[in-house]
């Protein structure tokens, strides 16, 4: 084996020391000769560059003190932060630099990611860490909201891509919470529960809340009319409180559209019946003008 290594520059070697198992880092442009008792194990190779826009990640990373030098314990061995990820911004290595023995590229140079406007990235804490003074946990969730680019850490993982949901005129869309919440409109929201919005345009969905559907609201006109009944006791839109299994009649002289609230079942579209001069009916348990049975 040739003991000559030619390393261009920005090129870099690791050599094991056989005597004292201690694994160094040589860096190029230089010649260099390998002693009988050292052994290359990692054979000339590109440091790492990072365009502009880009970032990558390293693990075990090697400690640096505050100058930003590698640390080195008493027998010249580089020190590491075994099992810890190092996010490198190309902001803060406008040089390539090579890897410790022991540094691991454990993500290549990816371009940050820009979230555009009505998207938004849903992050998750991996960590407990302090963001801008607000302290997150372990497993919390949060959104990242466009216009921006994402830079990314370490304590964060980014588990989706959210792009917003497009509410058009009679239409709304329905929502389920995740977990316990404060919702857009700063109502308290309870794991489990469904609720709608029907406010006009672009719709990102908090963090704990997912997606169900997109109601079309029903037309209803003088000769159609919804027939409802409730799922559970509430309130509808008209202000009417509605008890568990009541059922009722929504006509144009109420509303000439209807989104049906999470709480309400259509039972059917009920048509007008039409009576001439000649004609009658029987009604079977006949309601009042106040929706009361007789």
């Amino acid at each position: 084996m040739d003991p000559i290594y030619r390393i261009p520059p920005y090129y870099y070697i690791h050599v094991l020391d056989q005597n004292t198992s201690v694994t160094r880092l040589e860096i190029g442009p230089k010649t260099f000769f390998r002693q009988d008792n050292e052994r290359i194990v990692f054979e000339p190779s590109k440091m790492i560059t990072l365009p502009p826009r880009h970032y990558c990640v390293i693990e075990n990373p090697v400690v640096k003190n505050e100058d930003d030098q590698a640390q080195f314990d008493n027998n010249g061995q580089a020190k590491l932060l075994h099992g810890s990820l190092d996010v490198r911004l190309e902001k803060d290595y406008k040089e390539p630099f090579p890897l410790y023995p022991g540094e691991v590229l454990k993500q290549a140079p990816t371009l940050v990611k820009y979230v555009a406007t009505n998207s938004a990235l849903r992050l998750k804490a991996v960590l407990d860490f302090d963001d801008n003074g607000e302290q997150r946990k372990t497993g919390d969730e949060w959104l990242f909201e466009g216009p921006g680019t994402y830079i990314p850490r370490k304590e964060v993982s980014v588990e989706e891509h959210i792009v917003a949901t497009v509410i058009g005129p009679n239409q709304a869309v329905k929502l389920s919470a995740k977990k316990e919440l404060i919702d857009r409109m700063g109502q308290h929201r309870v794991a489990g529960e469904n609720w709608l919005v029907k406010q006009l345009g672009a719709y990102v969905p908090l963090a704990y809340e997912t997606v169900v559907s997109l109601e079309n609201a029903y037309v209803v006109t003088d000769k159609k009319a919804l027939h409802l009944r409730a799922l559970k006791t509430f309130k509808d839109d008209f202000g009417q409180t509605r008890n568990n299994g009541d059922e009722w009649l929504v006509t144009k002289e109420q509303t000439e559209t209807y989104i049906l609230n999470v709480y309400e079942q259509l039972v059917s579209i009920v048509n007008i019946n039409i009576l001439t001069s000649r004609q009658y009916c029987v009604i079977l348990n006949p309601v009042s003008c106040k929706n009361v049975r007789r």
